[in-house]
């Protein structure tokens, strides 16, 4: 029995509903069978005035198997592309029959899913936030490879398509009716096939009901084809773009482009064929590979709760409370109270505490102002956040989290204060980067119930939340603060006690690094070049500027009083007396107008006393080592935390490396770019990288082993 049902009613119009085995529908062997077979039959029927594609699924359709993507090797893309184009002609005669099909979209409809509407003469969607359009795969470094680009090229015109191919834009109910994506909403789920029927019926003697736009005698590309001037130098300037954000990092972008172009000055199939070439090739890339590993697999396994404890029942915070009304603790309070969580905003003055719900009013202010939200929600949303001084409006807090300055014995002393307030088998969380959870629970009477609970600012944009578990934290605690993050649509890791957790830890080998080449002599601007090639969201200098060198003075003098660090442990000293010279210059960073580079209202640029103390011209230093030495130090940092256990994951290391501390995204994330460079070949570079530059590039032991068993990380 086929897993696509197909019935003929008395109108003559045949309705296929699709519905695989398995919770969604999705583009695999399965799906093959099924969709050839049906094409066969619709081909034969007799008597058919129109044919209906549905789901039986809450998903219309999910999109390619990407188990069978990743699986394609360097060399076997030919053998691809055949199979590639047998699937796609499919499509092809399904879009050819000599009836009208129209799509009835129940749900999300993404990818392969959408491609399949794309082949239909109408598309009709519920009007649902459930139900959503789009072809996404350019943000797992793949392309629509189902003859997505080439149609949508043909029914929106190459500049009107760009948003859709180029940046994996997803629309639902009028915003999609409106680009043309779709051509009918129904606001009754139970009306949506209905609905796909009467159209059909409608359109029984118009003969171009059944022929595709472009099939069509005389067909012109809406706004221009690629040769027209305006579209010409549209794309000039679009290819231009495209170079500078990507930086020739990201190959899927690239190839969209050109598959645009060519399908606006060749005819439709040879287009489809030239589309089918390009995904073959690219998914053989390391780039889609990784991309597809992390943002995939990794992300779907995170979310899934993969480092949750099992068998704790889901909770919900409903009361929390916020020690510290600054950039953090603001951040926190809006991102609880957009999710419905009542907030107690507690600071040292009512004023203070009052600026800082004031951050949460500009924001809203501004999601008024573009039409995203109404009067209405904010002030109900403003309504949850009670801005205070007393300790007493802490009392039945289910979660309090402190985000107080990065000082041990004020953590310990706010810890104390207000532990009491908290409701039974409350949780207490530190907003801490660097200091140990463990000895912060010190001050804790239940240090079972303390965990770290990192964010990342600005907190209203950033998407990681870093958990960290102490040496006696509960997995009833950790359970609780997983759900939180999750309640407040953010991305948890999980990861176990040290200095500077993984996040910090990492991001601090690859900032000092760039450091110590400048100490060495070579030019900043290099450097900072050098670390944006590399795919850094940021330069480096300019990113060490946005975070200021007073933090990490303080830090580094803290953690050696305390005994965390020992003086021999700094593996790039002239880095670090570099950073104590901008301090004790002022130079402290943008805040101050001045840090490596000089900061005006008129932008940046690099500081010449700077430049002049440690810029040596004689230096010579190879672009790959360069770069090489400022992408291998967070990635070796990374190997070491998954090797000592404060990783518990593989999957958090690359969610958190990319959302948390701007690992490029071409990598996957720092660990499961060695997978793709070869853990050999990483042995290999690292002693070649320890040979010249020191032992802090010498290959971790992990990584050793698992070159000599011939094994990737996981």
């Amino acid at each position: 029995m086929s897993v696509f049902k197909y019935e003929k009613d008395s109108d003559g119009i045949v309705t296929i509903t699709m519905d695989q085995t398995g919770p969604v529908n999705a583009m695999n062997d399965e799906y093959d069978q099924a969709m050839r077979a049906t094409v066969d039959r619709l081909e034969s029927e007799q008597g058919m005035t129109g044919v209906v594609i549905a789901s039986a699924k809450k998903t219309f359709f999910a999109g390619g198997d990407l188990n069978g993507l990743v699986a394609v090797e360097p060399g076997n893309e030919g053998e691809y592309f055949r199979g590639v184009e047998d699937i796609k002609s499919v499509l092809r005669r399904m879009e050819k029959l000599p009836v009208p099909v129209v799509a009835a979209i129940n749900g999300a409809a993404m990818g392969g899913g959408f491609e399949i509407c794309l082949c239909c003469n109408h598309r009709v969607l519920w009007n649902n936030k459930a139900a959503q359009v789009g072809l996404p795969e350019v943000t797992l470094g793949l392309l629509p490879g189902g003859g997505g680009v080439v149609r949508m090229t043909n029914l929106l015109g190459i500049q009107n398509a760009m948003p859709y191919l180029l940046e994996g834009k997803r629309v639902g109910g009028e915003e999609a009716l409106k680009a043309g994506l779709v051509d009918e909403l129904v606001d009754d789920l139970a009306d949506l096939v209905p609905a796909a029927k009467r159209w059909i019926l409608a359109n029984k003697d118009n003969e171009n009901a059944a022929v595709q736009p472009w099939d069509r005698k005389g067909h012109k590309i809406p706004g221009g084809g690629s040769n027209s001037p305006q579209i010409a130098g549209l794309i000039g300037i679009g290819a231009a773009m495209l170079r500078q954000k990507t930086r020739g990092l990201l190959p899927a972008p690239e190839y969209i482009m050109n598959i645009m172009v060519e399908a606006g000055r060749l005819d439709f199939d040879t287009a489809l064929r030239i589309e089918g070439r390009h995904f073959a090739n690219l998914v053989t890339t390391p780039q889609a590979k990784n991309m597809i590993s992390t943002f995939f697999f990794g992300m779907n396994k995170v979310n899934g709760g993969g480092s949750r404890p099992k068998d704790i029942e889901r909770k919900k915070v409903t009361k929390v409370g916020i020690l510290g009304a600054g950039m953090m603790g603001q951040g926190i309070a809006y991102s609880s109270a957009m999710a419905g969580i009542q907030v107690v905003l507690k600071d040292m003055s009512q004023e203070a505490a009052d600026k800082g719900k004031a951050y949460t009013d500009r924001l809203l202010s501004k999601r008024v102002e573009k039409g995203r939200m109404d009067e209405a929600k904010k002030a109900a949303v403003l309504d949850l956040i009670t801005p205070t001084d007393k300790l007493e409006d802490l009392q039945g807090c289910d979660l309090i989290i402190e985000a107080v300055f990065e000082n041990m014995e004020l953590k310990h002393k706010v810890t104390k204060e207000t532990e009491g307030y908290l409701a039974a088998d409350g949780v207490w969380g530190s907003n801490t980067s660097s200091l140990p959870i463990t000895r912060l629970a010190e001050a804790s009477s239940k240090p079972e119930n303390f965990i770290g609970i990192h964010f990342f600012s600005p907190v209203d944009k950033m998407p990681l939340v870093e958990i960290i578990c102490g040496e006696k934290t509960s997995d009833e605690t950790l359970a609780l603060a997983f759900d939180y993050t999750q309640q407040i649509r953010k991305t948890p890791i999980v990861v176990n006690d040290s200095v500077g957790f993984y996040t910090s830890r990492t991001i601090g080998t690859q900032l000092s690094e760039a450091t110590q080449i400048l100490t060495e002599g070579v030019h900043p601007a290099r450097i900072e070049n050098g670390s944006k090639a590399i795919g850094m969201p940021a330069g480096a200098f300019t990113l060490m500027d946005e975070i200021g060198y007073e933090l990490s003075v303080t830090l580094r003098k803290s953690h050696l009083e305390m005994g965390l660090v020992k003086a021999d442990d700094d593996k790039t000293p002239d880095a670090t007396a570099l950073t104590l010279w901008l301090v004790e210059q002022g130079r402290i960073g943008r805040k101050a107008g001045k840090g490596i580079f000089d900061w005006s209202e008129g932008g940046k640029k690099l500081s010449a006393e700077v430049t002049e103390k440690y810029y040596r011209p004689d230096v010579e230093m190879d672009q790959q080592d360069l770069q090489d030495r400022l992408l291998f130090r967070p990635v070796i940092e990374s190997i070491k935390c998954l090797e000592e256990g404060v990783l518990r994951t593989f999957e958090d290391g690359n969610i958190g490396s990319i959302m948390g501390i701007g690992a490029p995204a071409w990598t996957g994330g720092y660990l499961q770019f060695v997978n793709t460079y070869g853990v050999q070949r990483f042995v290999e570079r690292c002693n070649e990288l320890a040979a010249q530059f020191g032992p802090r590039f010498a290959p971790p032991q992990m990584a050793v082993e698992k070159a000599a068993k011939g094994e990737l990380f996981s």
